[in-house]
């Protein structure tokens, strides 16, 4: 399986004389080049990783899927398309689907619906359009994490099952036993005011 050769080859030095940009990574990769997918595992195993625990709650599961989603992307790779998004946001969605499909194969949930934003990265999702550029390029900082710790503790919440759990609003209603009515008013409210942090910011 070509996550063995990931463990193996994380640590070497790749691509010495150039530094492609992550479309030319990704053509390198189309075409077989092993160096190219270590290089990309580099700039974005972090990332990957820190959104699949935001999302299963268990490292060595993250781990697992942080494998899991660089080998989708060494066999996927001719099958990305860069005029549709950005490389690291195709990742991304990579990363989300895997670790949701997971649990619900898993057929399990979190004991707790409480989750703590301070730890996560918020991964972009069908609600926020236009805000998904804006949220990809400050992923690897903490300007988002800074934000949402602003919002109140009911639209931080709301948010937090929708993008790290995979909750539809009927489903956060009914774990939060809160009127689907007002749970679609959180999260409105909690994007709009996301939103103006980080436009302020």
């Amino acid at each position: 399986m070509y996550a063995d050769q990931i463990k193996l080859n994380r640590f070497s030095p790749v691509l010495k004389n150039s530094e492609p940009d992550d479309i030319q990574l990704i053509r390198l990769i189309a075409q077989s080049r092993q160096d190219a997918i270590t290089e990309l595992f580099e700039r974005y195993k972090r990332l990957v990783f820190s959104v699949a625990f935001a999302i299963v709650g268990d490292q060595a599961v993250a781990e697992e899927i942080t494998l899991d989603v660089f080998v989708q992307v060494w066999q996927k790779a001719d099958s990305y398309r860069p005029e549709l998004a950005k490389v690291s946001t195709w990742i991304m969605a990579i990363t989300r689907n895997h670790a949701i499909d997971l649990l619900r194969w898993q057929r399990s949930r979190p004991e707790s619906n409480s989750v703590q934003w301070e730890d996560r990265i918020i991964q972009n999702g069908p609600i926020i359009h236009n805000l998904e550029e804006q949220i990809e390029s400050t992923l690897k900082e903490e300007r988002v994490r800074k934000a949402v710790a602003q919002l109140p503790e009911d639209q931080r919440e709301a948010l937090a099952l929708a993008y790290f759990k995979g909750y539809t609003q009927s489903q956060i209603s009914e774990s939060l036993k809160q009127p689907l009515g007002t749970i679609k008013t959180r999260i409105r409210l909690g994007m709009q005011k996301l939103r103006k942090l980080l436009e302020e910011d």
